[in-house]
């Protein structure tokens, strides 16, 4: 399990300033799903027992114990992978760079980092009614990096975010640049 009191691959000096996942709403709205799931097998059999009440015999009644438990099964899998997306989908965002924490699937993971003072430009987006509504969006990281793009998936406050990494990217080329310079001087 991902513990955000050490950070991947720490950095000395490296403090967290904002740990952030998709917005609560995204795994509400696949909970309406998995409710609706759990009522469509509710109405199918209050339905079968109405059409045929001779239904729960010796003959159908184990073939339709297993079918409905299989059906149950895969709602709880889905649920259960929805959780585990929403819950293990991390963006941490420190004073010396940003990384990026993706689930992909039960067995897979991606983590990638990026320096603040490489990043050139951030972009937030919010499109459609209920993120305008409550105020959540997609974050687009350009970076002088291998990879050119990150991508900050439906979190919430898109826009303070990304102001927030403008700030601090700024801030930390200004180090860079600073120290840099004391280098080429042979300050250091």
């Amino acid at each position: 399990m991902l513990s955000l009191n050490s950070i991947p691959n720490q950095l000395p000096g490296e403090k967290v300033i904002k740990v952030l996942r998709r917005d609560i709403f995204n795994i509400l709205k696949k909970l309406v799903y998995f409710l609706f799931f759990i009522a469509l097998m509710v109405v199918f059999v209050f339905f079968v027992n109405s059409i045929m009440p001779d239904v729960t015999n010796q003959v159908y009644y184990p073939v339709l114990l297993l079918a409905g438990s299989v059906y149950v099964l895969f709602i709880w899998l889905f649920a259960f992978f929805s959780f585990i997306d929403y819950y293990l989908d991390v963006w941490i965002i420190t004073n010396e760079r940003i990384i990026n924490i993706e689930q992909e699937g039960f067995f897979s993971r991606t983590v990638s980092e990026e320096r603040l003072f490489r990043i050139q430009d951030v972009t937030s987006e919010v499109k459609g009614v209920f993120p305008t509504i409550f105020s959540f969006g997609n974050i687009y990281i350009q970076t002088a990096g291998e990879k050119e793009r990150f991508v900050f998936e439906q979190v919430p406050e898109a826009d303070s975010v990304r102001e927030l990494i403008i700030k601090l990217a700024e801030s930390d080329r200004e180090r860079a640049s600073g120290s840099l310079k004391k280098e080429e001087l042979g300050i250091l």
